[in-house]
Parts: structure tokens; sequence; C-alpha cells
């Protein structure tokens, strides 16, 4: 009979390297997820209530399921092999970082930062509750990156840094699975009874969540709902309320668009308080229209200010946003238009929601009715297609509220579109106007892709750099996007080579319409090495081959 391992992978890039050591262990079932933290527990303990014998999970994940399931978890470490490859990639983001995580990380961090010279600096907590408060601090000595494991990711994402997951690899992975098979051996099956009154327990609470004095959670199962909505944070919360009415506490709650019931009761069981918090949905979230969307907007990338041009467009909107004045945003299809909107509006109104209208197919009669509670930032595209006297009284509506208005327009408006808002016309520059914003893009992509897909490649040679940066974008930063997953998909080296961007962009590219030079035959010509060059990366051996020519004509050309 088969050992029943379930794995539970706190990001998806890790299945990739898992199902590469599934064959290794042919006396092992296992069975693999995704999720982290309260969605990683809730997993663990259904992958328990289904008869697995033994847990397997990371970093903060795997410390809360122990907490929360009877059976072993055993916790994926960290290699040697997995610091240098994750530090050596947050290194090359040029953003102040730092690493945070207990000490089982960051001595072995501190060490490879030492002997590698990196610019990064570790920073150690013994409990999760320490990350938020070093975060903050973190922040207000100006570091922009955290790297760790997905507790520290989430925290920085939460206060408006860039978080980095330092990753598992196979050998990690491989070593984890290794203990599991002999921890089985050690260990029994744990005792029947205990199953039947967990049982019991399910039926009379389908949604249970445990915390401790700490207001740590030690056991949840909202089967009900699709991830537990209490975080530690919205039980200290509750915990603060519960102080205050010993008879319990019944608290009405809207979370991610769902409105429930909190009940709350403190039990003391030996010399520890516990407080049991059961959940029940309560009602209907609302009704939805076409075209309309209302969500916290979550951090999807950095916001690149290498180049002026972004730099100044940023600090108006900043000010604009304060001053609650209107903006029309206009500018080309990928420009980044919605995703720089959505960044100023996590930095200056982190509490609340931001409302997208998309009046190519919404009513905006319909949507005059729906309800504005908690809206901080309302984005409205294609508002010309919408008729003026809903406009103007739309408009009124959110004014007294004072509600931030955005017009996203890939064109320039007209007047009397400004005029009905009295709206401060923005242009946002195209991504060929920014050349400098190219590679810190490109590098945070590839980032992006190495964590989320498990890709190899951490780095772009000089050489590919050159050709990206010099390259036009027809579909603006999404093109460069598309471009660097597929650079990072098909390098197989830890760093993206100038053959790999070159081969990509010949085999895609439209070719280019060709223009007569300038200027007489011997400036034609001379006009024709140097592109040639440029292309060639200033290889002169290349070059000379694609001319025809040896190397000493052209060095002489060159010379001329």
């Amino acid at each position: 009979m088969k050992i029943h391992v379930h794995l539970i992978a706190p990001y998806a890039s890790m299945l990739s390297i898992v199902e590469e050591c599934v064959p290794l262990f042919p006396d092992l079932h296992i069975e693999c997820s995704v999720g982290d933290l309260e969605n990683g527990v809730e997993l663990a303990v259904a992958a328990e209530r289904a008869g697995a014998d033994i847990i397997v999970s990371r970093g903060g994940t795997a410390r809360s399921i122990k907490r929360s399931v009877t059976i072993p978890v055993i916790d994926v470490q960290l290699s040697g092999y997995d610091m240098i490859r994750s530090l050596l990639l947050a290194s090359s983001l040029k953003e102040k970082t730092a690493i945070v995580g207990f000490p089982n990380v960051t001595s072995g961090a501190q060490a490879i930062i030492d002997l590698l010279d990196l610019p990064l600096k570790a920073f150690t907590v013994t409990e999760p509750r320490e990350v938020p408060s070093l975060v903050l601090d973190l922040k207000s000595r100006d570091y922009k990156q955290i790297a760790g494991d997905v507790i520290t990711l989430k925290t920085a994402n939460e206060y408006g840094l860039k978080g980095f997951l330092i990753q598992s690899g196979r050998e990690s992975v491989r070593s984890a699975l290794e203990d599991a098979r002999l921890v089985y051996g050690y260990l029994h099956r744990n005792d029947q009874l205990v199953r039947v009154f967990e049982r019991f327990l399910q039926s009379a609470y389908p949604n249970l969540v445990v915390a401790d004095e700490r207001n740590r959670i030690v056991y949840a199962r909202t089967g009900d709902f699709e991830r537990n909505p209490l975080t530690e944070e919205r039980i200290a919360a509750l915990g603060a309320k519960l102080d205050q009415d010993a008879a319990g506490l019944s608290e009405k709650l809207t979370i991610d668009g769902q409105h429930l019931v909190a009940e709350g009761f403190k039990h003391r069981i030996d010399d520890k308080e516990y407080t049991l918090y059961t959940l029940r949905k309560n009602g209907n979230p609302g009704s939805s229209h076409a075209g309309i969307s209302t969500f916290y907007p979550e951090d999807s990338g950095p916001l690149i200010e290498a180049s002026s041009e972004i730099r100044r467009l940023t600090a108006q909107l900043r000010l604009l946003y304060r001053e609650t004045e209107r903006v029309c945003l206009y500018g080309p299809q990928g420009s980044g238009k919605n995703f720089i909107v959505d960044c100023v509006h996590r930095e200056l109104s982190p509490n609340g929601q931001m409302m997208t209208i998309d009046l190519k197919h919404a009513d905006l009669a319909e949507i005059s009715n729906a309800s504005l509670d908690g809206i901080a930032t309302i984005k409205m595209l294609h508002a010309s297609q919408a008729e003026e006297e809903l406009l103007r009284d739309f408009f009124a509506k959110i004014a007294e509220r004072g509600i931030r208005l955005f017009l996203i327009e890939n064109a320039s408006p007209d007047e009397r579109l400004l005029s009905i808002f009295d709206a401060v016309r923005l242009a946002m520059p195209s991504l060929s106007e920014r050349k400098e914003d190219i590679l810190p893009l490109a590098q945070a992509f590839l980032s992006d892709c190495h964590q989320k897909l498990g890709t190899n490649a951490v780095k772009i040679q000089e050489a590919a750099a050159k050709l990206l940066e010099n390259r036009d974008y027809a579909y603006g930063i999404d093109g460069l996007r598309r471009l660097i997953k597929e650079l990072a998909l098909n390098e197989t080296d830890y760093v993206i080579q100038a053959e790999t961007v070159r081969k990509a962009t010949t085999e895609h590219s439209p070719p280019n319409r060709w223009q007569m030079p300038a200027g007489t035959l011997k400036e034609i010509e001379k006009q024709v090495i140097e592109a040639v060059l440029r292309e060639e990366n200033h290889n002169q051996s290349r070059t000379a081959e694609r001319l025809g020519i040896n190397r000493a004509t052209l060095w002489r050309k060159l010379k001329e």
C-alpha cells in the first residue's frame, strides 16, 4: 500500500518541480495543490479528511498547517543553491532589497550575501506577527523590495512594497519527500477515535476558525467560502470587540463583496485561552452590472519610473489625485494607462475600492442607481459613447462624495467630454517615447516569469539588453511582456542571451518597410555599415560576413 502524501505548494511554479520528482518515489502516492497561508491550511485540512498520511509544504504555510492538522507536516527547506539563485536574482533588480525571514533562512542568506558581496541585507524574525512591523520599518528606511517566504511576500505587497519570493528547487523538494517517507516509517496513523470526534465537529460547525491568545489561527475550516475570510488582522479586530463583551460576539462583515456574520466565543483550556469563531453567509452580495467591476487593485508589478516622462506624469497624477481633480489620461493601447492609475490609487487610497466602468458594455443609467459605498476611485472607459445628460448626472453624484475620477482614452478626447467632467487632459507616453523604462520593465517581467512559471533565466545579457532597447514595440508594454515571456521559456541558460533575442525577434517581427537613405553614395554606404554593425552588437566579424566583405575592408571603410 502506497503512502499518501499531499504536497501543498504556496506558489504555482513549484508544481512543475514536484512533477519532475514524482517518478523518483514509486512507493508514494503524491497529490499536489496550490495554496498559501490560510488557503493552504484549508487544503491541508481537506487532504487530511481525504485520508492523507503526510502533508508537505513550505515556510509560513507549513508552520500554519502544523497547527491545524493532526498528521505529520514536512517543511520543504531551502538549499544553498536555492538561496544563491534567488539572492542573485533579487540583487539584479536594482532596488534596495531586504531579506526577511526566520533564522533558518536569514543565517544562510547573510553568509551568501557576505561571500558574494551582494547589495542586500538580511533581517530575522522569530514569529510571523513580527513581519508587519519590520516591513513598515524597512519601508521607512527606503527599502523598495522585500524577499522572503509567502508571508513576507504578502505583507510587503500590502504595504506597497515589491515582494520577492525565495523559491525552492528540485533538491529541496526531493529531500522533503524523502523525509516524508522516513517519518511515515516511524509514526503510526492517528487514533481512529480522534477522527470520529473530528467528523462530529465538522457536522456541527461547517465554518469554524480557532485563534489563540495572540490572535494566531490554530485551526480553520471554512468550506462555504473559497478561502478563509478571517485573516489574523481581522481576528485581532474582532478579539478587541469580544474583550468588551464576555458574553460573546456577533458581527456583520463584508469581505471581498461577500456579506457574512461572524460569531465569537472565548474558551479557556488549562492555562491558555482560545477564541472560537463560527461563520455563515448573510444575504446577497448585491446585483452585478455588465461592464462594471468593483475591487481592491492588487500589486501586479513595480511602477517603473526610470524615464523623466513617467516621473513627471506620476507626479502630476499624484498631485491631481490629492486635490480630487478629474483626469483624462489618454495614450496608445498598451502604454500602461490603467496600470499607472491603479498604482496611484493603491498608494494614496490603500483602503478604498476602485470601480471600473466600461461604457462600451455598461448602462450608465443602471449604474447610477448602484451603491458607491467604499469607492475611492472610478476609472471610466469609452466615456464618449454615453449620453451627455447621463454623464453629467453621474458626475454630480460622484463629485458630492469626493470620489476621484479618471477617464481612460486611447486618443485625445474632444473638448465636449472634458467640459462635462471639468477634467484635466494628460498624455501617457508610449514605450518608444520612454526607452529608459524598457530594461527595468524587461527585468521585472523576467522576474515574474521566474516566480510564476519556474523559468531558468534571472538576468539579461548586456548585448541582449541593447537589442531589446533598440526594438520598436507596436503593442507597447503588453508586447514587451509577451516577448520577455517567450524569451524566458526558450532560454536554457540563467542569462537571456543576445542570440535568443535575435532569433525571437527575427522569427516573429514583420519585415521593416525599406526607406531610401539620404546623402551621397559614400554616405549611404557608411549608414548601411553602421546599421548592420549596431544589429550585430559591434561584432566586426559578423558584420563583415553579412556585408560580404573581409574585416580589413570593413575597418578601412569605418575609418574613411
